[in-house]
């Protein structure tokens, strides 16, 4: 299953196969998405296709999870400029029914131009957008397909980006492994030169203070030792790389995990950086926090 992005646009039309007088050129449906937490769909539609949106949110909410969708739905100009001819006939009759409502109800408002021009376009039926919602259903389902085929485009190459991240964010963590055991033998030397000096300057430079010198300046060492270890952390780093690897790779709706991890990686470099007392340590902990959040902002888009 693809990785599917939450940022995407996509637009379609549908048109009666045969041309009627009604809405000759059809209906277009557009629809952008960009991230958000949850699903939002916003509906930009006129009033001839008003009655349809809760048809176009249950077709959004069965192909769409996260995103905040705005839905935009366009009559043709042929549906705007091409007003019905009232015949003589429907205007009569329309006339007649008008009169005897006002009679039975004086304070009754007459009908409007637009109501009557819709009257018309129906037939008389009532029934005048019919085949206009059935076409927006239409052109919703295949601008529905065509956003997630441009969510799913987006997405992989969010994954390539995440990928490559992932690439230097081990390549670093390889880097720093070697340099704590280094740090630690270079501090105990530093721990047994400054033992010696002071025992040399109190004057007690013999064997059995030597020994118990070097056996305190050993301690100090591995106290430190301990205190600057950040095997753990590297190794923890290692193993959310590879949950987030493994993520990316079954695809579906993963931006949540994803998301986690990242604050789990966040918190690894921080501690990594917070031990580091050598200067190439502290900075390999800068150079991954720049390619945690390089990877924030891509995994906040994923759906």
């Amino acid at each position: 299953m693809p990785v599917y992005s939450m940022t995407g646009f996509a637009s379609a039309s549908a048109a009666p196969v045969a041309e009627g007088e009604a809405h000759p050129a059809g209906v277009t449906v557009e629809m952008r998405t960009v991230n958000s937490r949850f699903l939002d769909i916003a509906f930009r539609l006129p009033d001839e296709l008003r009655q349809v949106e809760p048809a176009l949110r249950e077709l959004l909410t069965a192909g769409l999870r996260r995103g905040k969708v705005e839905v935009r739905a366009l009559l043709g100009r042929s549906a705007d400029e091409g007003l019905p001819q009232p015949s003589t006939e429907q205007l009569n009759r329309m006339a007649r029914i008008e009169s005897t409502v006002q009679g039975w109800l004086p304070s009754a408002v007459g009908l409007s131009v637009h109501e009557v021009l819709q009257w018309c376009r129906g037939g008389g039926t009532g029934n005048a957008n019919a085949g206009l919602d059935e076409l927006a259903v239409q052109a919703a389902r295949t601008a529905i397909d065509a956003l997630r085929e441009a969510r799913a485009r987006e997405g992989a190459r969010l994954t390539q980006i995440l990928g490559e991240r992932i690439t230097t964010l081990r390549q670093l963590a390889e880097q720093a492994a070697p340099l704590v055991p280094a740090v630690v033998q270079k501090q105990q030397q530093r721990f047994m030169e400054r033992w010696s000096e002071a025992l040399n300057s109190a004057g007690a430079a013999g064997a059995v203070s030597a020994e118990a010198a070097r056996d305190r300046a050993l301690n100090e060492a591995a106290a430190y030792a301990i205190r600057i270890d950040v095997a753990e952390e590297l190794s923890r780093l290692v193993s959310h790389l590879d949950e987030i690897e493994r993520l990316l790779a079954k695809g579906g709706e993963v931006g949540k995990r994803l998301d986690f991890l990242i604050q789990e990686l966040h918190r690894e470099a921080n501690t990594l950086g917070s031990k580091s007392s050598a200067l190439e340590l502290t900075g390999i902990s800068v150079d991954m926090k720049v390619a945690i959040e390089q990877m924030r902002e891509q995994v906040q888009n994923i759906e």
